[in-house]
């Protein structure tokens, strides 16, 4: 085997064929990793659909007329797991978006709802008392006897 030297890298002249030349074989360069983007938590989650879209806001004014005061607890009895009653009736309890006296009735604002799995929906919504706003978040599931649909955690601040 021959090598010669050509101003642009070393070339190996295959034995077998001295028409064409085989370039050498090129210098390793160092792995580098694509930058990994990150996945958006809500990645995968689907629209809901429009019939879940209003239970979602239907439900989202119920529950916040509980953690106001003006609806008793009791009322969402049946549309709650036993989980969800629980956490329901501890912030009743706490009272975070009780209004005190003489207040504005607190304000609803927008609903924003996903869906991350099909008999699954995530809620959140803004309620404004004057000057503060608080967030409500709460996971409605669809039960797999009755196909109602129930709230299996809520969430105040």
């Amino acid at each position: 085997m021959t090598e010669t030297a050509t101003a642009a890298a070393m070339v190996t002249i295959n034995p077998l064929s001295r028409r064409h030349p085989v370039p050498a074989a090129p210098r390793p360069t160092r792995h580098r990793p694509e930058p990994r983007t990150p996945r958006h938590p809500l990645a995968g989650c689907a629209r809901p659909a429009a019939g879940q879209r209003e239970l979602a806001r239907r439900f989202a004014l119920r529950l916040v007329e509980v953690l106001t005061g003006v609806r008793p607890v009791g009322q969402l009895l049946r549309h709650t797991t036993h989980d969800g009653y629980r956490q329901l009736t501890t912030l009743v309890r706490r009272g975070p978006l009780r209004p005190p006296a003489g207040a504005a009735r607190l304000g609803l604002g927008p609903v924003h709802e996903f869906a991350p799995a099909p008999d699954a929906l995530e809620v959140c919504v803004r309620v404004a008392a004057g000057r503060r706003h608080h967030m409500v978040a709460f996971r409605l599931e669809r039960h797999r006897r009755t196909e109602h649909w129930q709230c299996a955690a809520v969430e105040a601040r």
